[in-house]
């Protein structure tokens, strides 16, 4: 991720009044086993993300393993596993595998990083997948906003 963008969400993770909103940064441990229980290969964009600032808000929640508290306590292992199972019948089922869950709109619907490091969503209604952003940091560039 380019610094700047970086330096935008550290001011703004890093206030005071923002304490529930950013996790403890990953390790490079749980990122490995993570990735092979997933059996995936998490883009380098989400890894500098997570080893900076754990699961936080970047204009939406982004999970990690330690979340910030008003993220909730899903991890992005936890919330994969929970929707290949949920969503195994459903057309978007092999994306699933081989993609993770970072993050969940409004309405359940799992947002996800493919293999080619394409963020998309997966509506579970109708069983399609739509792009949000041709990369993770596209899709913190196209969300989040200072308050």
């Amino acid at each position: 991720m380019k610094n700047a963008l970086m330096e935008r969400l550290k001011l703004f993770l890093h206030r005071e009044d923002h304490r529930t909103l950013v996790g403890m940064p990953a390790s490079q441990e749980e990122i490995v086993k993570a990735q092979q229980r997933l059996n995936v290969i998490f883009h380098e964009d989400y890894v500098h993300f997570i080893k900076t600032f754990g699961g936080a808000y970047a204009g939406l929640a982004i999970h990690a393993f330690s979340n910030g508290s008003s993220l909730g306590n899903e991890t992005v292992v936890d919330l994969t596993l929970e929707f290949r199972e949920q969503c195994k019948e459903l057309p978007f089922a092999d994306v699933l595998r081989t993609s993770y869950v970072i993050s969940m709109d409004g309405s359940g619907d799992p947002i996800i990083i493919n293999q080619a490091g394409k963020v998309c969503i997966c509506y579970h209604d109708t069983g399609e997948i739509k792009l949000l952003a041709d990369s993770f940091e596209e899709m913190i560039k196209e969300n989040f906003y200072e308050w």
